[in-house]
């Protein structure tokens, strides 16, 4: 596929008959190993990045370099990748040019910013400066726009659902693909979501989240598991060290990894694809 073709499927699949299901990356591996899964995308989550490569969460890590990692993951994968690029630094025309250039062709985009909400005139400016990048690069960037207000746990608790519907309604007005409400995960606020909205809803899957055939069944279009999935992997390795270090065992790493041909295997295929036997690389035709 082209990467506009890509960008088309992405946006189609918040729309048809199954839920779309994103089982966020943080590096080429794990983008890999989901891809290899039979996940129609891959999505990058920003703490897993940022964990990765030593920074904290919330814009700490520099765009270019968070940019040149989607590239690295899109490199790798046939399928399309969206990713997650916080509240798109300070130059969101530049960090959504930065996107297309890096081979991806979806953006989670939130509201939260330097320890606050974004002024919603500016929030509604970004999204409509994302969808004139990708008219003018012929990539209809998949835009998931984020509001912050239930998992930041801003303002007073009664009236969260309504200011994020409002905030909701005007990013879909703006051009959003798909909505995101992180911190929700009662059936009864989804379902009101679902109503008040009447577009595709992204919730996140995690402790108390309903499992994905129920979401399926309350009207909501995409589920995705932020850094949790880096996370449980830190634990292991968190597990893995101690019991190295306390009885000098290695149980835990033997308990069902990923053998040493198979992940060889996993990335060959890929240099295959991509490299020319001295590692140079062959441009794709997309």
């Amino acid at each position: 596929m082209t990467q506009a073709e890509k960008a088309a499927l992405l946006r189609q699949l918040h729309h048809g008959p199954s839920i779309l299901r994103l089982c966020n990356v943080w590096d080429a591996a794990s983008a890999r190993i989901v891809e290899e899964a039979g996940f129609p995308a891959v999505a990058t989550g920003s703490a897993g990045v940022a964990f990765s490569l030593g920074y904290p969460d919330g814009e700490a890590i520099p765009p270019a370099e968070m940019l040149a990692h989607v590239g690295r993951i899109a490199r790798v994968v046939a399928v399309p990748v969206t990713a997650d690029l916080e509240a798109g630094y300070e130059d969101i025309e530049r960090t959504a040019a930065g996107l297309v250039e890096a081979g991806a062709v979806g953006l989670n985009l939130e509201d939260f910013q330097n320890g606050m909400l974004v002024d919603l005139a500016a929030q509604i400016e970004k999204i409509r400066a994302v969808r004139r990048v990708g008219e003018r690069l012929g990539v209809s960037i998949a835009i998931n726009a984020r509001t912050d207000i239930y998992l930041a746990r801003l303002g007073d608790a009664a009236t969260r659902f309504e200011r994020a519907v409002d905030r909701l309604l005007a990013y879909r007005d703006a051009g959003a693909d798909c909505l995101f409400v992180p911190g929700v995960a009662d059936e009864e606020t989804i379902v009101a979501l679902v109503k008040a909205l009447q577009f595709p809803l992204n919730i996140l899957g995690t402790a108390g989240t309903p499992t994905v055939d129920r979401l399926q069944e309350l009207g909501v279009a995409r589920v995705s598991l932020g850094s949790g999935p880096m996370r449980a992997t830190m634990g292991l390795m968190r597990r893995i060290a101690e019991e190295f270090r306390d009885s000098g065992t290695y149980s835990r790493m033997l308990d069902g990894p990923v053998t040493y041909p198979e992940a060889n295997e996993l990335m060959q295929t890929v240099a295959r694809d991509t490299l020319e036997p001295h590692g140079r690389r062959i441009p794709k035709s997309s």
